[in-house]
């Protein structure tokens, strides 16, 4: 049965094609970061070099709304497929394996990537962008899709960014602050339910693993009011744990490998790590990580009895309430956003790092693979991948929601990925 078509509004257009130029300029500017002759490397093993990604993310714009949702004619059947899709390996080796022989030209992928960008601005200005009759356009699914599939790209482009030698790439100035380290706390969180997930149509655009909307009895715990720091693992590094992998050691002192410095261990921020070092250390302590329901509980329960959109209330992210969006690319001392605190007082649980949780990636009830890029979660389920939640310092306040996972191998040491024990 035909369903009648909701036309796109003149204002809903302008913000799609506003949005689209927004994330092509912050893609030049992060792709400018590294030396030229950085482009064909690979500073993350496990990742295509950068041409890849200059090519990909257009191409897949392209891909995912011009070609596949409206049915358009190919650009360039055999660039099509090399830029399609990037990588997620479990090993240097399968890494290794997924590189074609030889990669184009910057110039050749620029013509490529500029005709991709023509033709998606072309039909964001006067294409039928819903249609409720095509599963790929019903609620603009392929729009939104393309718009936070580059947003993501950006934060993921820059963990490559961070492994390029600092005198290898333009180097932005920030101010960096240590401070004394809180005192450790923990806040007892009482029985209750976390409403994980959204329900279909309640928000304008999720991911597919957002959907179904599930509630999870959660049981009294005990949650750590502040991530552990680069201060609080020193004491396990010395007691024979692993060193966190943006660490460095100079003549017997450790320093951080920050995205455009090498510092003193600021012993007040986050530390970051792999799941698997997150684990070893809450074992250490004798705790443990939260549960993707927990983190719930934590971060959008209230001791009425209710959930927030938001740690802190209703209100939209913004500069007062976290370190995310960019307003720099390293993180600050735990504890700096007090207006940032969820309902029990528990710090940072959005922005400053991602949060590792003890849950693997999976569905919720009633998954169902989105249209418009059916393959997004489905390959990850396997069990070797592990829920983040909240955000780091260049996560787009746009991708901010509580619905919204992220995920990662569990040894996997690039990532902005900072943690907190729980206790019973």
């Amino acid at each position: 049965m035909q369903q009648t078509t909701v036309p796109t509004t003149p204002a809903q257009r302008r913000h799609f094609i506003a949005e689209y130029r927004r994330n092509r300029e912050r893609s030049a500017m992060i792709l400018g970061l590294p030396d030229p002759e950085v482009y064909y490397e690979r500073p993350i093993p496990l990742r295509h070099p950068f041409i890849f990604y200059e090519g990909h993310i257009p191409a897949f714009s392209f891909l995912t709304l011009v070609r596949n949702a409206l049915g358009a004619p190919s650009i360039d059947p055999g660039y099509e497929v090399l830029f399609q899709r990037g990588i997620d390996p479990a090993s240097l080796d399968a890494a290794a394996q997924a590189a074609p022989p030889s990669w184009p030209s910057r110039e050749e992928v620029r013509r490529f990537t500029a005709e991709c960008d023509a033709r998606v601005l072309a039909a964001l200005e006067t294409a039928q962008l819903e249609d409720p009759n095509n599963p790929q356009l019903i609620g603009s699914e392929a729009v939104y899709n393309i718009i936070e599939h580059e947003q993501m790209h950006h934060e993921t482009l820059l963990y490559m960014v961070h492994q390029v030698p600092l005198e290898r790439k333009r180097r932005l100035r920030f101010e960096h602050e240590d401070r004394a380290r809180p005192p450790y706390r923990q806040v007892r969180i009482p029985a209750g339910i976390a409403t994980l997930g959204a329900r279909r149509g309640s928000i304008p655009f999720g991911w597919d693993n957002e959907f179904e909307e599930e509630q999870v009895a959660v049981g009294t715990f005990a949650i750590d009011v502040d991530s552990v720091t680069n201060g609080d693992y020193l004491a396990y590094v010395e007691a024979g744990g692993d060193p966190p992998p943006f660490w460095r050691r100079r003549d017997g002192e450790w320093y951080l490998l920050a995205q455009f410095d090498l510092l003193p261990l600021p012993k007040s921020w986050p530390v970051f790590v792999s799941h698997d070092q997150a684990e070893a250390y809450a074992s250490w302590k004798g705790m443990r990580l939260p549960t993707e329901a927990e983190y719930h509980r934590a971060a959008f329960g209230t001791p009425q009895g209710d959930e927030r959109p938001f740690p802190w209330g209703d209100e939209p992210p913004d500069a007062s309430r976290g370190n995310f969006d960019f307003q720099r690319y390293d993180p600050v001392p735990v504890g700096l956003y007090p207006r940032g605190a969820s309902a029990w007082g528990v710090n940072d649980l959005v922005g400053n790092g991602w949060e590792w949780t003890a849950t693997p990636f999976g569905p919720l009830s009633g998954f169902v693979p989105m249209a418009s890029y059916p393959v997004y979660s489905t390959d990850f389920f396997d069990g070797r991948h592990y829920v983040m939640k909240g955000a780091s310092p260049v996560t787009d306040k746009r991708l901010i929601r509580r619905t919204l996972r992220n995920w990662f191998y569990a040894d996997y040491p690039y990532m902005y990925a900072k943690f907190r024990c729980v206790s019973v």
